[in-house]
């Protein structure tokens, strides 16, 4: 089989636009590019809507020189790995089977390391590096830049203290320069079997802090918290929606047995979880995070301990602990509606509670007659541009 001459339609797509994240090749459509969330279809070099030949070649291409790879795609139907353009940006791909035939997917990786500044994330995310063990979690949907942000949060570290760092990813995304810090990064499929392997290894190479590029099974979430619970600096992802999510899916790991364990064990260890949800800015400069941050307290210890009741929320934890540095979603969205950073359909579409905020938005409290259920049509209804006069 011969292979594409890649990199060439790989610089023609990213010469759409320099706010592309995403590559996309699927069989029956152009390549296409997806810039500030949505999918725009290009023709590099004058290719047309893609064969099921020319994405296997585009396929076969990417894993050239990993025969690994290959076997992993071929036994598990999907691989994650990453490839470079010399000098120009590197991605993360996946490689995918669907109906019979192969799709692709290559996340653009910034070649830059930003600062929190540049990521516009909030400054108190920078007493994570005064942290000396415990687990921090980024969390979000896939493409809201929890890999960035962690980024952020190593750099950040590798700055500001001598310390050995060791990271596990699938795939290797940013590559980080010694500083202060040294740093090792290993990658799952070539560095090493898998996360769990590579994670008990690391517990004998002598980190304060170990990345984990994501908590998927019982098996990584299990070390991760001996690790924590050790001594270790843990950061790692998981794709929940926020922060309570987050601790349901970590108690849902274990047997229903274990739980009073786990709980009591997650609330010793956890030290943040940070959520994340990117919105679409109003000028359509782009996209912006809205971040959440729920950080250790005795309250929140308390409600992951004991389970969460009416009045006795992570949420509510969060609403009331700004002096602690925390903030929940729906604060976080009304602030940029208000200040027009983001409009207010979009800010409303990403709420957690649209009904809530919208008559916060409004100077209404969550307890007046109108409050309805989450999910139940808003009544009565406004146009926008007069709920914007109301705002202002």
């Amino acid at each position: 089989m011969s292979f594409f001459d890649l990199p060439p339609i790989i610089e023609r797509m990213l010469m759409v636009s320099d706010k592309i994240s995403d590559l996309n090749f699927s069989v029956g459509q152009q390549p296409q590019v997806e810039v500030n969330g949505k999918l725009v279809s290009v023709q590099p070099l004058g290719l047309q809507k893609l064969s099921p030949y020319q994405t296997e070649l585009i396929a076969m291409t990417l894993m050239v020189g990993n025969p690994e790879a290959a076997r992993r795609l071929a036994q598990n139907g999907s691989v994650d790995i990453s490839y470079s353009l010399p000098s120009r940006t590197r991605f993360r791909v996946n490689i995918f089977q669907q109906r019979g035939t192969y799709s692709i997917v290559m996340r653009v990786i910034p070649t830059e390391v930003l600062t929190f500044e540049q990521l516009g994330l909030p400054a108190q995310l920078t007493d994570i590096s005064e942290i000396r063990n415990g687990i921090v979690l980024v969390t979000g949907p896939t493409g809201v830049g929890k890999s960035t942000t962690l980024t952020a949060i190593i750099d950040h570290i590798n700055e500001t203290k001598h310390y050995h760092i060791v990271t596990i990813e699938d795939p290797i995304e940013f590559l980080h320069n010694h500083k202060s810090s040294t740093i090792n990064q290993r990658e799952v499929g070539s560095d090493a079997k898998d996360f769990p392997s590579a994670l008990r290894a690391a517990l004998r190479q002598a980190p304060k802090v170990i990345l984990i590029g994501e908590m998927r099974d019982y098996e990584t979430t299990e070390i991760a918290l001996e690790a924590a619970e050790t001594g270790h600096l843990v950061l790692s992802t998981m794709h929940t929606i926020d922060a309570s999510k987050t601790v349901d899916r970590i108690i849902g790991l274990y047997p229903k047995n274990e739980e009073h364990v786990i709980r009591t064990r997650l609330a010793q260890t956890f030290r943040y979880i940070i959520s994340q949800r990117l919105l679409p800015r109003a000028d359509d400069g782009g996209r912006i995070a809205a971040v959440e941050i729920c950080k250790s307290t005795p309250r929140t210890r308390e409600y992951i301990k004991a389970g969460e009741s009416a009045g006795k929320s992570i949420l509510d934890a969060m609403r009331d602990g700004k002096l602690d540095g925390m903030q929940e979603f729906d604060s976080v969205i009304k602030t940029m509606i208000q200040n027009g950073t983001v409009t207010m359909e979009d800010g409303l579409g990403f709420a957690t509670n649209r009904h809530n905020l919208l008559l916060t938005l409004k100077g209404l409290s969550s307890g007046d007659e109108y409050i309805q259920e989450e999910n139940t049509p808003l009544a009565p209804s406004f146009d926008k541009s007069s709920m914007f006069s109301m705002i202002e």
